[in-house]
């Protein structure tokens, strides 16, 4: 499943979901790197 996270304060990036961390954070695999960040949550139109 393709997740979002944030890295930084303007860093996005989309990748497969690999784990959800205790602290909340989220690692994604973008090919043979992982990356590890705050999930983006998704919000509704008003």
């Amino acid at each position: 499943m393709l997740t979002t996270i944030i890295i930084g304060t303007c860093v996005s990036i989309q990748g497969n979901f690999v784990r959800k961390l205790a602290n909340g954070m989220v690692t994604v695999r973008v090919g043979e790197t992982l990356y590890t960040g705050r999930p983006v949550v998704a919000t509704l139109a008003a």
